[in-house]
């Protein structure tokens, strides 16, 4: 078996997962610093070289978002309001260097419990499209990410793009994020909502994340209900966050993070509150 392959199309690409196990390397961001002064681990899938898989597209009842594509393309991409929050998070990731390289999908796929886009993903309602020479299944993110760097794709399966419903109505996206600094920081806790409005300006459905507070980014349900039928404010509710599992860290304690979360979560309702006219 060949070390290193850059093939130069998808069916390629997907005969080598097919033939064994392969390493798959996009941008690199996570893979290269993990490896250090050590050898990579091999053998490598290098799927830079595969053709249509970069640019984000419209589609009647969706968006999609290919493996290829980085966080500076989500930066300058024309997408609604709904992305809000996935383009702050995307402003967020390392410095412009690493937003040029990183693709989105590769930091799902890294699947670390503090990466800054799964949440968002999460509130964006996203599903993973991962192909085989079997064929092709779609997974929702909270199926795929399974913990700490643990994802359901099969060793023989490629990521191939996001699929993000369109909503029915106006919405906005937002993203509140806690770090000892504001950049190239891992996060202490972090939290994304999407809310879909109604003509009124009443959240008609409101999606709700929460990541780097246990093994995997969660949303949270009892909270998303009651937002349902209320205009955003800061003070809405009192968040109940018994689904999520924060430790103590050389970050934060369990409980600075539980504080602080709910901290942002009143910041995210706020945001959506002062941003609302964005909805569209």
């Amino acid at each position: 078996m060949d070390a290193w392959l850059r093939p130069t199309s998808l069916a390629d690409a997907l005969a080598a997962l097919a033939a064994g196990p392969r390493v798959i390397l996009a941008g690199g961001t996570d893979l290269y610093p993990s490896h250090v002064a050590r050898p990579l681990p091999g053998p490598i899938l290098d799927i830079t070289a595969l053709p249509d898989l970069r640019r984000i597209e419209a589609h009647p009842g969706y968006w999609r978002i290919p493996c290829l594509a980085t966080w500076s393309d989500v930066i300058g991409a024309d997408l609604p309001a709904l992305f809000d929050g996935l383009r702050a998070a995307a402003r967020q990731v390392g410095g412009v260097q690493v937003q040029n390289a990183g693709t989105v999908i590769g930091n799902l796929c890294n699947a670390s419990p503090a990466a800054d886009g799964i949440p968002n993903l999460l509130a964006l309602d996203a599903t993973v499209e991962l192909a085989s020479r079997a064929g092709t299944r779609h997974l929702g993110v909270a199926d795929f990410v399974q913990g700490n760097r643990r994802t359901a794709r099969r060793p023989d399966e490629l990521a191939v793009a996001l699929r993000i419903p369109r909503p029915a109505g106006p919405a906005l996206g937002v993203f509140e994020k806690l770090g000892a600094r504001r950049y190239l920081v891992i996060s202490i806790t972090m939290v994304a909502v999407v809310a879909e409005f109604d003509p009124a300006g009443r959240i008609r459905r409101a999606r709700v994340a929460v990541g780097a507070c246990g093994p995997r980014a969660l949303r949270l349900p009892g909270l998303e209900a009651a937002l349902a039928g209320r205009r955003p404010e800061p003070d809405l509710v009192t968040p109940d966050l018994a689904p999520l599992a924060p430790i103590d860290d050389v970050r934060a304690s369990a409980g600075y993070r539980l504080q602080a979360t709910e901290e942002l979560l009143r910041r995210a309702l706020g945001a959506l509150g002062t941003s609302r006219a964005r909805a569209a």
